[in-house]
């Protein structure tokens, strides 16, 4: 079992996810034998844990207080099976965790998308769609994107970013309707899982520090400390000119560029939605070569910032 003591440190990642994912455990599920002692507190305990992943006490408060960093593969698997994590938890556990060596202090790279992708958007006359990048910063997007979701090439670069946008633009808020909180507590649960990836990333950790002040919500659910990978789903957006559309949501991987995403929104065929979105794709068309062109231009703006 390697470990290598060091000072606490205020960025406990691991040692955060642990405490709260053991107190997100629905003891009575597991069958635990009843010792008489009240719990203080929702959760496992500390001893608890301890015994289930087959590691000591002492261990455990360590790592929960950051004073050790260094954890071996099977230790992190016992842990994970210990608490009953998901996928997505197991994943975003085995990211923060210093298993080898510690992370990279190296800036990420500028990024950057390339003509070809850029060529693909525009192509795609019939399709909103967009490329994500770190942090959930909008790279790029075609005509029929801004039409759903807000003019980007109209907004300052650095406010390009889905997760800023859900939670400080009241427009772009207005989209998800009731389904807001839902919504945007997966987005929180997705900018956790990209920390655990990405952290030593200044520009992340500024824009987690941004929303934290401003935004309440943002605030208690980034202290949950829930994560979330990403995977299609359906979402229903109140736009302001052709009323509620439900859309499925596709994000695929963009070969040989790290960290970016094509983010892809259907509708089904022969549904209302279909039709709705035929409506907005055919109004956005007047004028998609104009906002087509200012949009490779805020996009190359942005490839110009700091990853």
């Amino acid at each position: 079992m390697p470990s290598a003591d060091r000072p606490h440190r205020p960025d406990n990642a691991l040692g955060d996810f642990l405490r709260a994912q053991r107190g997100a455990v629905d003891v009575g599920r597991l069958g635990l034998p009843d010792d008489g002692r009240h719990r203080r507190v929702p959760g496992l305990r500390r001893e608890e844990l301890a015994e289930r992943a087959h590691v000591s006490v002492d261990y455990v408060v360590r790592l929960e207080q950051g004073r050790t960093r260094r954890v071996s593969q099977a230790v992190l698997e016992s842990l994970a099976d210990a608490l009953g994590l998901a996928p997505d938890e197991r994943a975003y556990l085995f990211a923060i965790a210093d298993v080898t060596q510690p992370k990279a202090s190296r800036p990420a790279p500028a990024q950057r998308v390339l003509p070809q992708i850029q060529q693909l958007l525009d192509g795609m006359r019939d399709v909103p769609a967009m490329v994500l990048g770190r942090r959930q910063d909008v790279l790029a997007w075609n005509a029929p994107a801004a039409a759903l979701l807000t003019d980007f090439a109209a907004l300052p670069p650095e406010h390009r970013n889905v997760i800023r946008l859900t939670f400080l633009d009241p427009a772009y808020r207005a989209l998800y309707g009731e389904e807001w909180a839902g919504i945007a507590r997966e987005c929180v649960a997705s900018l956790r899982m990209e920390a655990g990836r990405y952290a030593e990333d200044p520009a992340l950790a500024a824009l987690v520090g941004e929303l934290s002040v401003k935004d309440a919500d943002f605030r208690s659910w980034w202290g949950s400390h829930r994560v979330r990978g990403a995977r299609p789903r359906s979402k229903t957006y109140q736009h302001p000119l052709v009323g509620p559309l439900t859309l499925d949501v596709q994000q695929l991987t963009v070969e040989g560029q790290t960290g970016q995403s094509l983010i892809t929104y259907t509708a089904r065929p022969g549904t209302p939605s279909a039709e709705a979105l035929r409506f907005l794709l055919q109004w956005s068309a007047s004028g998609a070569p104009q906002r087509a062109a200012a949009g490779r231009r805020a996009a190359g703006e942005a490839e110009r910032r700091d990853g």
